[in-house]
């Protein structure tokens, strides 16, 4: 993904109220049912930050996580970033009401271009990531 690519942004109702979805994103037992696996710590706090390695087809992704703003049951923002690779960008987490239904809007912007020689930082890679985590992953864990 370049700074110069629109933001991703992929929304979903739920069948659930926001506090549910906040604890989802929010609290680490249940990140790790849906998010991923081997996140070693995670709190809604800003200036926390965590590291974890994710393996791609031989490839190593050492994320870096920093929470930049927290308005709980509203949204959490965290800059995310990969340790010795290029590239630099923020996601954020929005939930709001929309009738009987909870909404999340996650946007992912980039502000420093990633390496685009790698499959995993192209655009369409993280489309379709984050299409999987936001629609499939966390709505069946929340849906269940």
């Amino acid at each position: 993904m370049k700074n110069t690519d629109d933001p991703i942004v992929i929304e979903q109702t739920f069948n659930v109220s926001l506090l549910e979805i906040w604890c989802a994103i929010t609290e680490l037992n249940r990140m790790k049912e849906w998010f991923f696996k081997n996140i070693p710590s995670f709190e809604p706090k800003v200036g926390f930050e965590t590291r974890f390695i994710i393996k791609n087809e031989g490839r190593i992704f050492p994320h870096i996580w920093k929470i930049v703003e927290v308005d709980p049951e509203k949204r959490i923002a965290y800059n995310w970033k990969y340790e010795g690779y290029q590239g630099d960008s923020v996601v954020v987490f929005d939930l709001s009401q929309d009738k009987e239904v909870s909404k999340l809007t996650l946007t992912h912007q980039v502000t420093e271009d990633f390496p685009q020689n790698i499959e995993e930082f192209k655009r369409e890679s993280c489309l379709q990531g984050w299409k999987w985590f936001i629609k499939k992953s966390l709505k069946d864990y929340l849906e269940k």
